[in-house]
């Protein structure tokens, strides 16, 4: 076979490739040479297949390529782009060997614009936390009641209607001021900042809430305004943020006292619960109930004691009147003991007495001095428990209830015998018997009067 003059016989043979392996090599060579990079677009030709994956389109003025996002990258995206959105995406450059089309294989998308958002929260949040704007010191504790609470969002908000739901059901009736303010949109921040001032100026409330639905990074950019951040680090009542939904983070969040995930717990967390307190104060109740039965009962058991401690002066008169009979029976008792021991032992001495005169006449006189000194002894026991005696006797005269009656005075009493010491404790018309020194009277209450 002869071949023409363009292919010499020295020309090494090329290798002859498929399309596969061509397009396996292009997609090989392609993936290898150009990086994980992010590109920006709009989307266009946008699909939802069946397994989950997306497909569209990112084109520019002059340009457009094809990308596919699969279902295991997908399903972690903030949000479903649609026909139209501007977005930046981070991907692979790849083929597609199939169809030998060239292609981006996404692995991320965000909204176009916030990596430079994100960017620029990132540096002024160092700004401020090398500031000390975020000291965990400097965060104060709520407080455990408020009395009013007040709510920095936009009166058009649902976030609104979820903090007011909320206090609903923890606490109804709890007073709520609204400092409205817009939450989105071109000067946004000033006026959130400028809100949470005036709540501060105004001392309305103990708690204030500053709060909004969620959002993109765009729709919560308000709530990053340097202006935010310090209002609300300057505020004189402790702020609760409830920005966004748990995921979102703001330099409100940052600034604030305490974070919530929502603005539905952020309400939860500023307000007590109603039922709970009742709970409390029901238990409370129980206790001191309790207690004051408990104590009721150990005074009353105090005052029987009492009461069988307390004796009638009658009873004491007879009482010492028996200890002194008593006493004057031992003393007559021990004299005529002494005295008959004595005579006895004169006895035994006259025996032994020798029988001159004189030794008679003085053991007689002995013995008259000894019966002199008995008999002075008798009289002057006697003399001093007749002294004693009288003085018992004169005590118990004044504590004789006669004797007070016998000066003037009467005993009220009502008809079941109870001693009437308050007219309050007396109605009128109601009857009453009145004891004298001498007789009782019977009466009926025309009227009383206190002191």
């Amino acid at each position: 076979m002869d071949f023409p003059d363009d292919f010499p016989d020295s020309t090494p043979a090329l290798p002859v490739l498929t399309v596969s392996e061509l397009n396996r090599m292009a997609r090989r060579a392609l993936e290898s040479q150009l990086p994980l990079l992010w590109v920006e677009g709009e989307v266009s030709n946008f699909t939802r297949a069946a397994s989950g994956h997306w497909y569209f389109s990112l084109k520019d003025a002059n340009a457009q390529v094809r990308c596919v996002m699969f279902r295991g990258r997908n399903q972690f995206a903030d949000f479903t782009p649609a026909n139209g959105d501007h977005v930046e995406i981070r991907a692979l450059p790849s083929l597609y060997e199939a169809r030998g089309e060239f292609q981006l294989s996404a692995e991320a998308i965000r909204r176009a614009g916030a990596g430079r958002l994100y960017e620029a929260f990132l540096k002024l949040k160092a700004k401020l936390e090398a500031e000390g704007l975020f000291e965990p010191a400097k965060k104060r504790a709520l407080p455990r009641f408020p009395r009013t609470l007040g709510i920095v969002t936009s009166p058009q908000a649902a976030a609104l209607h979820d903090v007011l739901t909320a206090l609903a059901r923890r606490m109804p009736g709890l007073p709520v001021i609204l400092y409205p303010t817009p939450v989105q949109g071109a000067g946004a921040g000033a006026q959130i900042a400028a809100a949470i001032r005036t709540a501060g100026e105004r001392a309305e409330c103990d708690v204030l809430l500053v709060c909004r639905g969620g959002g993109s990074l765009e729709d919560l950019w308000a709530f990053n305004d340097e202006a935010v951040a310090r209002a609300i680090a300057a505020s004189p009542m402790p702020v609760v943020s409830g920005v966004g939904h748990e995921t979102d983070f703001t330099l409100a969040d940052f600034a604030a006292d305490l974070r919530a995930p929502t603005p539905t717990a952020a309400a939860e967390l500023a307000s007590p619960v109603r039922q709970e307190l009742l709970q409390q104060l029901d238990h409370l109740a129980r206790q001191l109930h309790h207690h004051h039965a408990r104590r009721q009962h150990s005074e009353m058991q105090r005052l029987d004691y009492l009461a069988r401690r307390l004796v009638h002066p009658a009873e004491q008169l007879r009482r010492r009147q028996t200890e002194l009979n008593q006493l004057a029976q031992r003393l007559h008792h021990a004299s005529g003991t002494r005295l008959t021991r004595e005579q006895l032992r004169i006895a035994r001495l006259s025996q032994r007495l020798v029988t001159p005169r004189h030794v008679i006449q003085r053991e007689q006189q002995r013995l008259d001095a000894l019966d002199l000194r008995a008999r002075r002894a008798v009289q002057g026991g006697f003399g001093q428990h007749r002294l004693n005696l009288a003085r018992l006797a004169s005590s118990l005269a004044h504590l004789n209830p006669e004797g007070v009656l016998a000066r003037g005075y009467s005993i009220v009493q009502r008809e079941n015998g109870s001693v009437v010491q308050d007219a309050a404790m007396l109605d009128a018309g109601e009857k009453i018997g009145i004891r004298l020194h001498r007789g009782q009277v019977r009466a009926t209450v025309d009227a009383t009067r206190e002191d």
